[in-house]
């Protein structure tokens, strides 16, 4: 999938199930291998490390994840997947 990274700023971001997810504020690119590495849904203005860990951990998603980009972004679906409750059969008391 090839795209301007501009075009990247500002769009919304779905699950493959349809959970919305954001808007793409920052982009992280690692030069080195000229790719774009992490999206995020808040800006990297952070004032502690702890703070952008926690922006990092919370804020952003892998872009491995992004299964397609076009008018939205859709991402692989983390959330789309069935509860443990719903992949488990209910036991009947007798």
């Amino acid at each position: 999938m090839t795209m301007k990274l501009s075009k990247l700023f500002g769009m919304d971001i779905y699950t493959a199930g349809g959970e919305y997810k954001g808007k793409i504020f920052d982009l992280v690119i690692n030069l080195e291998k000229g790719r774009v590495e992490t999206i995020t849904t808040e800006a990297l203005k952070a004032k502690s490390k702890q703070e952008a860990k926690r922006i990092i951990s919370e804020k952003s998603i892998p872009y491995k994840n992004v299964k397609s980009a076009k008018d939205i972004v859709v991402i692989g679906g983390s959330s789309s997947a069935p509860s443990r409750d719903e992949e488990e059969p209910h036991h009947r008391r007798r």
